[in-house]
């Protein structure tokens, strides 16, 4: 991936996200990505802390966007891998 087309795909994943709309949050992610939070066994129940697939995160991701409705990220900067990227961005509560 060439630092374009990263720094395009960080600009439209920060603006899915503070859109809060789960069907263009999802479109950034393959059908049976993975995911880990300490948050998860929170709001979704999972003692393992991980989701795996669309449909359990989708879920997942509604409970945190309804509890957090202010939630927005600024994009700081793209970092770019020889298979990877890393989207460098601060959310709503500064961290």
């Amino acid at each position: 991936m060439d630092r374009t087309t990263a720094e395009r795909f960080a600009g439209d994943w920060v603006a899915a996200w503070n859109s809060h709309d789960l069907d263009r949050i999802l479109e950034h992610y393959q059908e049976g990505f993975e995911m880990a939070s300490p948050l998860i066994v929170r709001l979704a129940g999972e003692p393992s802390g991980k989701l795996r697939g669309k449909p359990a995160i989708r879920e997942y991701w509604r409970r945190a966007l309804a509890a957090a409705p202010q939630l927005r990220f600024e994009l700081l900067d793209v970092f770019v891998g020889v298979d990877s990227m890393v989207i460098h961005y601060r959310s709503h509560r500064g961290s």
